[in-house]
């Protein structure tokens, strides 16, 4: 199930330790709206297992900023509580499932 990140309580998430995929997008953004239905697929299937969600740059800037989000879509993916790989821009399914995997 994808969740909504927001500047209070994404420090928290991605502290816990657990999986943690983080979509920066916004609604204006077609290449965002290219991959919602990628991301929304993959919080799915792996519910459980690795905590998939997004974050609107329009609701709230500190942790775009405080992650050295340039450009949207941007998805970071942390393990451990780390920032351990990154994808800007549209991709494929495979693509972002193989990084997805890689957090499990």
């Amino acid at each position: 199930m994808e969740i909504v990140f927001n500047d209070e309580n994404l420090k928290e998430i991605i502290a816990s330790g657990k999986p943690v995929v983080v979509d920066f997008w916004a609604t204006w953004c077609g290449p965002c709206r290219m991959i919602a239905p990628i991301v929304e697929e993959l919080a799915a299937k792996y519910n459980g297992k690795v905590i998939i969600g997004k974050y609107d740059v329009d609701e709230g800037t500190d942790m775009a900023a405080d992650f050295g989000v340039r450009n949207i879509p941007t998805l970071l993916f942390f393990k451990d509580g780390k920032l351990v790989d990154r994808n800007v821009g549209s991709t494929t399914r495979e693509a972002l499932e193989a990084k997805v995997k890689a957090l499990l």
